[in-house]
């Protein structure tokens, strides 16, 4: 066995975890998904402010769902989105402040059934036009065949979190 110690860039403590031979390298791989996804995580969230009047990454997100699933209420979102009620409101507030969402007449209990509102389709359109180029951007070095590829990976580690697996295991 061996006794791998690693600092984790971005955070603050060091980590430590016994590992089998056969398990150092995979882990190191699976390491760097780990820390790839949480700085690109951070890119989207965090490093991505929007010019003014353009809707954050968490609004953007709500203003797809809204779009799609006219009628849809906040549990709705809450519950597609796995995140607490109370996040969604917030986000949702500012959009229906902005004009871009509006919120029918409904019991409280349930919620507002929610529409996206004119604004709200040319500021989803514009923003979503926006973040599609800044990914044509970073791909445009890459061939057609590399982007495919990228894609179906994305897509195959996307889908994985829906299988049930035994925590430990490996599919």
């Amino acid at each position: 066995m061996f006794v791998v110690e690693k600092q984790m860039t971005g955070y603050s403590c060091d980590v430590q975890q016994v590992l089998t031979e056969s398990d150092v390298t995979r882990h190191s791989g699976v390491g760097a998904v780990h820390d790839e996804l949480v700085r690109l995580l951070r890119q989207l969230v965090a490093d991505g402010r929007p010019e003014d009047g353009a809707p954050t990454f968490a609004q953007h997100s709500l203003l797809t769902f809204v779009a799609r699933n006219p009628g849809c209420r906040a549990t709705d979102i809450s519950d597609a989105f796995h995140v607490h009620r109370s996040t969604v409101s917030r986000q949702l507030r500012v959009c229906i402040d902005e004009g871009w969402v509006h919120a029918e007449p409904g019991p409280l209990r349930t919620g507002h059934p929610l529409t996206l509102t004119a604004t709200g389709g040319r500021v989803l359109d514009a923003a979503t036009a926006e973040r599609l180029e800044q990914v044509a951007d970073r791909l445009g070095a890459w061939s057609d065949m590399e982007i495919e590829s990228f894609a179906d990976l994305l897509r195959r580690f996307r889908r994985s979190a829906d299988r049930p697996h035994a925590v430990g295991t490996r599919q």
